[in-house]
């Protein structure tokens, strides 16, 4: 009789062991899918982004925006700098095939003005003096396939103007959803 309750204890003990050790699995294979296919943090580097995104925030990612080819102007993406394990956070300003120009701190596609929302009103200003923040720029054709992006702190932005150049599609890991840190500045992107 005590023989036989070793085995049934035995055989609970391997099941339950059996049945913790696959789960645990089964959550790491599917935490790993997520975070390589679906979503990712990044934090972000630098003042770029300012206004909009801070130094040191992190914000949550959409990877299925890039994978299904949904992204679009003013969506803020992470980019790879191609053949760099470096990554960026710009915004998309220019879509494959248009012709992108900007005069007088005005944005134009296609030869018609856009308005840009995310930039602060006194974009145009440096203290008494007005001053050109984007730099103007003859039109320049965004290739097939890529896109031209754009730091919303123009002044302090690499981006494609001056070191980037256009961002081929495979490059784009996926759009900025939400800042998720610090807490207390969480919010959706714009």
């Amino acid at each position: 009789m005590l023989e036989r309750r070793r085995l049934r204890l035995r055989k609970l003990f391997k099941t339950e062991v059996g049945s913790w050790i696959i789960s645990i699995a089964f959550a790491i294979v599917l935490a790993y899918l997520v975070k390589t296919f679906i979503i990712s943090f990044f934090i972000v580097e630098g003042a770029s982004m300012e206004p909009t995104l801070y130094n040191n925030e992190k914000v949550l990612v959409n990877k299925l925006a890039a994978y299904s080819g949904s992204v679009d102007r003013q969506d803020i993406v992470v980019i790879r700098d191609d053949g760099k394990d470096k990554y960026y956070i710009k915004r998309i300003i220019g879509l494959p095939g248009e012709k992108v120009e900007y005069k007088n701190d005005s944005l134009y596609i296609n030869g018609k003005q856009k308005d840009e929302p995310y930039l602060p009103d006194e974009q145009g200003e440096v203290d008494l003096l007005k001053m050109n923040k984007t730099g103007d720029f003859d039109p320049l054709k965004v290739p097939n396939d890529h896109y031209f992006v754009m730091g919303d702190n123009r002044l302090n932005s690499r981006d494609s103007r001056n070191g980037l150049g256009y961002i081929d599609e495979d490059d784009i890991v996926g759009t900025c959803e939400y800042v998720i840190l610090p807490f207390e500045y969480a919010r959706k992107t714009d």
